[in-house]
């Protein structure tokens, strides 16, 4: 039995009108499932796993995982490592900090797509991964859906808990630190104007409503008086960071406070500023280049080989792919339909070049741009399988369409293990919210007896 053709089937013409998603837009605005002024999920479908599926998917993520703490590891003790990843001065200033406990990455996700055969990674989102509360509370509403109702007659359906998960593991990052409060005061810090602060509202409300109390501020609210980190007037405990590196590193006046208060170790910070070495695309590169082979096991070697795609620094330098060794800019330049270029440090696909979209003088373009740019600004990477979809698709407000779209599943990882899945789709080749595309939460399924 299919779970996708059961739920097509047992859909009813009512409830694929511009009627019923206003409905169900409206109830999503109710839940702050909105990002800036769009509801995440325009489509009336989620993604199915089966305990397959996610067998797939935990066993490569949570190795790359444990592969992203030890390059942290390696890079610490190896300057010349952070070269490659292309560390840049302010930010070495920030790694250089002690977090005061082991691990870089309280929370990560990676970005993959699914594939009945393969399971192709895109990119690992090291830092401060968002949409985990969007996705749980997107999940509880497809849950009440009529249709949901009729479809658990034929299979059992199971959500993630992504919420609570993570409040343990930041809780556990806390005590790994040191901290005795009991329970700590969380803050969790970004710009004011970013378009997933209803998430922040969301986190809060749920991390307070589990018993530990939770505001949300800007790091210009944050004040440090050398002893106590405070944020609104209120002692904070446990920062968690959704304010990015980049950020920190170009408004140091804003965040001073939050730097000054983790050199003191007067607060625990999840995740860690160390969290920006594996989050550099590079960290891709590191991977697949034989010449860090020592870092990594036989087994962790077949694990890259079969699921992490060959990556490497735009620069005038010789590489070798297979058995094949080459300069490595002429080849770019012959290969732009299996490439794609990427900033090494960016989010949301902004700068993300797929060569097959472009003509000849069009990629050449692109390679120019980025050997013109400081050393380490750019990666090269090999083209992956993604995978497509049929969603009912309420575009711009109408009727639902069914449409074939790509699906980007990305697992969270919370203390490194397996915890749940953002689901974005796209009707480009780029699937993200940030440019334009949508959610749709993941459910496991499993047909009834």
């Amino acid at each position: 039995m299919n779970p996708i053709d059961t739920w097509h089937g047992l859909l009813r013409p009512e409830e694929l009108t511009a009627s019923a998603f206003a409905q169900l837009a409206a109830r999503m605005r109710a839940e702050r499932l909105t990002f800036g002024d769009r509801v995440h999920c325009p489509f009336l479908r989620p993604l199915f796993l089966t305990e397959d599926d996610e067998r797939r998917v935990r066993e490569f993520a949570e190795t790359l995982a444990v592969l992203g703490e030890r390059v942290v590891g390696a890079a610490m003790a190896e300057p010349a490592l952070l070269d490659e990843l292309g560390l840049r001065p302010d930010e070495r200033r920030l790694i250089d900090i002690e977090p005061g406990y082991a691990r870089a990455s309280t929370s990560s996700r990676v970005d993959t797509f699914l594939l009945p055969g393969s399971l192709q990674a895109a990119e690992y989102n090291a830092e401060s991964p968002a949409g985990f509360g969007y996705t749980e509370r997107l999940a509880g509403v497809f849950a009440q859906l009529p249709v949901m109702e009729r479809f658990r007659a034929a299979f059992d359906v199971e959500a993630y808990s992504l919420t609570a998960t993570m409040l343990d593991a930041l809780m556990t990052s806390y005590r790994d630190w040191g901290g005795t409060a009991q329970p700590p005061t969380i803050g969790i810090v970004d710009w004011r104007n970013v378009p997933t602060w209803s998430e922040f509202e969301i986190l809060q409300e749920r991390f307070t409503s589990l018993g530990v109390p939770t505001i949300v501020c800007a790091p210009e609210d944050l004040e440090f008086d050398g002893r106590e980190l405070r944020g609104l007037g209120r002692k904070i405990d446990l920062l968690y960071r959704r304010v990015l590196i980049n950020d920190i590193t170009s408004h140091p006046a804003e965040c001073e406070a939050l730097v000054r208060a983790c050199e003191a170790r007067a607060v625990c910070m999840a995740n860690a500023f160390r969290c920006k070495i594996p989050h550099k695309k590079a960290f891709f590169a590191v991977l697949t280049d034989p010449r860090h082979a020592g870092l990594f096991s036989e087994r962790e070697h077949e694990v890259i080989a079969r699921h992490v795609p060959w990556t490497r620094v735009v620069g005038e330098t010789r590489t070798s792919k297979g058995a094949e060794a080459f300069d490595l800019v002429p080849w770019i330049r012959r290969n732009r339909d299996d490439l794609v270029l990427k900033p090494n440090d960016e989010y949301g696909g902004a700068g993300v070049t797929l060569g097959w979209e472009l003509g000849e003088s069009a990629w050449d373009a692109a390679l120019q741009e980025a050997l013109a740019a400081p050393a380490g600004t750019w990666i090269v990477q090999e083209k992956i399988a993604v995978r497509r979809e049929v969603f009912p698709w309420f575009q711009g407000g109408g009727d639902a369409v069914m449409t074939d779209m790509l699906v980007d599943m990305a697992p969270y990882l919370f203390l490194g293990k397996l915890a749940g899945f953002l689901t974005r789709l796209s009707a480009t080749g780029l699937a993200n919210v940030t440019s334009g595309g949508g959610q749709v939460p993941s459910f496991r399924v499993r047909p009834r007896q």
